[in-house]
């Protein structure tokens, strides 16, 4: 179908729609800022709701689950919705939802709640890379995504130390209010701001599993779980993994340092994305596990965990952009379809590093932390190696047009 290579709407002059693409921006920060928020606030979620923070902690598990179970139905549901009312109906969700949590009294309706605002998020990222792609022409749109994608570090580097402050000084309460309000200023720029495009016609709707059989989309998202496994272990984990070197009580500046270089990692990434895609995804991969090996030799020294912790954000910050265009790329007319999998696969790999970081941490401390890692960003290196032919080809975005 058309819509998925040529703009409705563009300059004469062909300029990046940068307030659009920034108003899509925004949700990603919105999104990350309420999946994160509670993390930062759970002793005074806990009293507020006269709950024990492990019981306040079941908000971000409520969240995931959202995403997780919703993600792919929602996605399927409202194909042949024009586009920026999908848009607006995930945005008006995190409104209602983040409200309710700011409000309501009572433990299980805001865990309902959480849950709604993780199938919104949901429903918002499966929709965020089509819709940047869409903007702009084809040659635009490696640089468009990765416009899309800057919410995602600011939130991580910025955003939700922010936040956390703001509700251990103010109150959990307002800072989720904070997010509402930031959610109704977002849908009067979306209206303004985002162009509006017509949904997939009912004969060109592309069944799931056929989707996932087109050949690229699965070595796609086998690499997307295997690196945001990797990254997960680490991230999740960060204090007892830098706690070795004496940086536990720098924790704050270790994730500044890792948002900041990741926002340059997109800057790089936007400028490499359509004519290098697979060296930047094999380069990226690759330095990762060398860190990951220099981690695991050096695990007590401040400095190489400080450079490593950067060189580490570098090649992470442009991951989402390099990984949903080669996913769209390879899905073709099934992109969204394709990309609702990636949120629930990378979703899932959230989870699961948490759950894989648990266990080592249990069994063989944070030590461990390092070789696992290492494994895992070596696997996602093999599979994108192999993926040639599809998925990860060689050249320029341009030369495969049409391949699909």
């Amino acid at each position: 179908m058309t819509s998925e290579t040529k703009p409705l709407r563009k300059s004469p002059d062909h300029r990046l729609p940068v307030a659009g693409l920034l108003a899509l921006a925004m949700t990603g920060f919105i999104c990350i800022m309420t999946e994160t928020l509670p993390a930062g606030l759970l002793p005074e979620i806990g009293a507020g709701l006269h709950v024990s923070s492990a019981l306040a902690g079941q908000m971000v598990t409520a969240y995931a689950l959202g995403s997780l179970s919703a993600t792919i139905p929602l996605t399927l549901a409202t194909q042949q919705w024009r586009r920026r009312r999908v848009l607006l109906l995930a945005i008006v969700g995190f409104a209602i939802f983040n409200s309710i949590t700011a409000f309501s009294t009572y433990y299980g309706m805001i865990l309902v709640a959480r849950y709604g605002a993780g199938a919104a998020a949901g429903l918002a990222w499966a929709l965020l890379a089509g819709y940047a792609r869409k903007m702009v022409t084809r040659s635009q749109q490696g640089r468009a995504l990765a416009i899309a994608m800057v919410g995602t570090p600011i939130a991580l580097s910025m955003g939700v130390p922010a936040g956390t402050w703001l509700g251990a000084v103010l109150g959990w309460r307002l800072a989720f209010g904070t997010m509402s309000g930031l959610t109704l200023l977002l849908i009067v720029w979306v209206l303004a701001c985002v162009p509006d495009f017509p949904g997939v016609a009912q004969h060109e709707r592309l069944p799931f599993g056929r989707v996932l059989r087109t050949p690229g989309v699965g070595p796609v998202l086998g690499v997307v779980m295997f690196w945001m496994l990797a990254h997960n272990v680490l991230y999740t984990y960060i204090v007892p993994f830098i706690t070795p070197a004496g940086l536990a009580g720098k924790a704050d500046l270790i994730l500044l340092l890792f948002g900041l270089a990741a926002l340059a990692g997109i800057l790089l990434t936007s400028r490499m994305v359509d004519h290098a895609l697979r060296m930047s995804v094999l380069s990226s991969l690759a330095i990762f596990a060398a860190v990951a090996g220099l981690f695991a030799i050096e695990p007590t020294s401040s400095a190489m965990i400080m450079i490593g912790v950067t060189i580490w954000g570098l090649t992470f910050g442009g991951a989402a952009t390099l990984l949903q265009t080669a996913l769209a790329d390879a899905a073709g007319e099934g992109a969204d379809v394709a990309l609702s999998m990636n949120v629930v696969v990378w979703n899932s790999a959230i989870a699961g590093g948490g759950l894989l970081g648990g266990l080592l941490l249990e069994k063989w401390g944070s030590m461990s932390f390092s070789w696992a890692v290492m494994g895992l960003a070596t696997a996602s290196l093999v599979i994108a190696w192999k993926a040639r032919a599809h998925g990860f080809r060689s050249g320029h975005r341009l030369g495969h047009e049409g391949e699909n």
